[in-house]
């Protein structure tokens, strides 16, 4: 996917509230952006960071900038907005390139359990057994060449692991798709230090065979798109 409008590099001030932050532009003014991203943003915060943001696309929006990349010092550049993850991939299954899922002809979006709570995909072929995929955005890297997750508590990524389980439980193909946002990872794994719950709920889901993928993005300041390639899942 292309990005809507160019890209503007400003320096971080502060990130707060979970949603906000405050820019610095090159120019010397200065702005509130949104931060389209809930979880801590362990070691992409600090301030004086070099990071990119974009023009928001509705004109009516509260905010006139979305945050959308971190450029680390070596120049690696971290997508921070976690929608994007879910849009490579609806991308990526259109264009049937994500190995295994090549078959499946119809996608859903979100599709509804029973329980009234929501998954990221649903997708269907009259050849293929229907299959619910769950998208997580990967940003964390705390040693190198390791990206990991979650980077804060999520008691909400855990239910999405036990539905997905449960949806194994009954026959049913389920899959936990993890995308790395960042090219400087070989390794993936789950920060069970970080938390234990989910740890858990990921141990408990691969036991009952909910599959699980791993792919890094290709990410540039003109767009992102999914990987072919796939870190080594510890």
């Amino acid at each position: 996917m292309d990005f809507t409008s160019e890209l503007i590099e400003a320096k971080l001030v502060r990130r707060y509230k979970r949603f906000l932050a405050d820019v610095i532009f090159l120019d010397g003014n200065s702005s509130t952006v949104y931060c389209p991203n809930p979880g801590s943003m362990l070691g992409l915060i600090e301030k004086g960071t070099k990071i990119w943001v974009q023009k928001a696309k509705n004109p009516k929006a509260k905010l006139p900038f979305v945050w959308k990349l971190v450029e680390r010092e070596d120049g690696t550049l971290v997508c921070i907005d976690t929608q994007i993850a879910n849009e490579i991939v609806f991308e990526a299954l259109s264009r049937k390139i994500i190995p295994g899922l090549e078959n499946y002809e119809k996608i859903i979006s979100e599709p509804k359990m029973e329980d009234g709570s929501r998954l990221d995909f649903l997708v269907k072929s009259m050849d293929c057994e229907s299959c619910f995929l769950e998208v997580k955005s990967v940003t964390l890297s705390r040693s190198f060449g390791l990206a990991e997750f979650p980077d804060s508590v999520t008691s909400r990524g855990a239910k999405h692991l036990r539905l997905l389980a449960n949806l194994k439980s009954k026959g049913v193909r389920a899959i936990q798709l993890y995308v790395v946002q960042r090219e400087d990872a070989t390794y993936f794994k789950i920060a069970k230090d970080i938390d234990e719950v989910y740890q858990e709920a990921f141990e408990h889901a691969k036991r009952v065979g909910v599959e699980v993928l791993v792919f890094r993005s290709e990410i540039t300041k003109k767009g992102i798109k999914l990987s072919v390639f796939s870190p080594s899942v510890l």
